[in-house]
């Protein structure tokens, strides 16, 4: 409940307070938010299965946000990008969270 309380509070700020970001930044500032939301997905689908541990979640989703974001400057300053290779994981794992929270609410409904 209290993860719900801030992510909602979350997007209410982000709505309400004009801020933007410059050009040479949103491709980090882009695949850090990939890897959060990544995070965030992975969390309610550990909720779901009775698996979530707030110490893995929080961990995570710093070492995920500042790694990706890491990786995408470290390709920039070396002419390779590199950001592709975040993108393409975060994006898979992404969908497949989504895919198995889709399943578990599916079977929850049916009473399986």
């Amino acid at each position: 409940m209290i993860a719900l309380l801030g992510i909602l509070l979350g997007i209410l700020l982000g709505l309400y307070i004009p801020f933007e970001f410059s050009t040479i930044s949103s491709l980090y500032i882009s695949v850090g938010i990939l890897a959060a939301i990544d995070s965030i997905i992975g969390a309610l689908r550990a909720s779901l299965e009775g698996k979530f541990d707030g110490i893995i979640f929080i961990s995570g989703f710093f070492v995920n946000a500042i790694l990706a974001i890491l990786l995408s400057y470290l390709g920039d300053k070396l002419g390779v990008p590199i950001y592709y290779a975040a993108i393409f994981v975060f994006g898979t794992r992404l969908f497949n969270n989504i895919g198995a929270i889709r399943r578990y609410t599916i079977d929850r409904y049916r009473g399986k």
